[in-house]
This record gives structure tokens, C-alpha cells and sequence, in this order.
């Protein structure tokens, strides 16, 4: 089993879906690092030999933010989103959606649980 940036990918997967195993390489990035490499895309990532492994690290090392980095990169944003107060920030800060989608309904992931309200539910109308 390879293992890149500290992620163990799994040997029976094609090396360019693998890659996408990496938090910060998708299949674009996947592509890219593949063909600068000169590696086939669809070669089993147990065919893979160490020389080969080791080119892909190099590549990732040197250009790409992975793993670790990288979601501390994004934390640190959405910090610095909070602390200022922007219109952002304060949507992160209330566990609400931040790119503008409704909540009157849906947003229940970012929302979670329905709690009931008191004094909310209407009576009986006639009929």
C-alpha cells in the first residue's frame, strides 16, 4: 500500500482516482501531477513501484498544499472571516449556510436538528 502526504491509498484503485485520496488533489490535480510525472493513469496503484511513489511525492511536495497545510490554511480563513465580522464571518460564527442559500427551509445540515418552538403551531382553522 502507497502511502503519499501521510495518507495510505488503497491498492486496488486506479493511481489517478487514488491520488484523489489526498485532501487537496482532485482529478484535475490528479491529472496534472500524472502527467508531469509521465506515470499511466491507469495503472493499479499496488503495480506502482517506490521510484515511481517517490515521483509523485516530489511533485506534490514541491507544488501542492496537502493534508495537514492545507486545512490549516482553511481554518485560519475562516478565523480571520470571524474576527473581523464580516458578513461571512457571522455565518460561520451562527452555523448558517455563507454563500447565499435560503434557510426558511432546507439548510438543515448546517442548521441541524429540528427543535420545536413554543406557541409556534397555529390551531385548528374551521371545517
Amino acid at each position: 500500500m502507497a502511502r503519499i502526504s501521510g495518507v495510505e491509498l488503497p491498492n486496488n484503485k486506479r493511481v489517478i482516482i487514488g491520488l484523489t485520496y489526498i485532501y487537496g488533489i482532485g482529478p484535475s490535480r490528479s491529472k496534472a501531477i500524472l502527467s508531469k510525472t509521465g506515470i499511466n493513469p491507469d495503472t493499479r496503484i499496488k503495480d506502482l513501484d517506490d521510484q515511481q511513489v517517490n515521483e509523485i511525492k516530489k511533485v506534490i511536495d514541491a507544488e501542492y498544499r496537502v493534508e495537514g497545510d492545507l486545512r490549516t490554511e482553511v481554518q485560519l480563513s475562516i478565523k480571520r472571516l470571524m474576527d473581523i465580522g464580516s458578513y461571512r464571518g457571522l455565518r460561520h460564527r451562527m452555523n448558517l449556510p455563507t454563500r447565499g442559500q435560503r434557510t426558511k427551509t432546507n439548510a438543515r445540515t448546517r442548521k441541524g436538528v429540528k427543535r420545536a418552538v413554543p406557541g409556534k403551531k397555529k390551531p385548528p382553522g374551521p371545517g
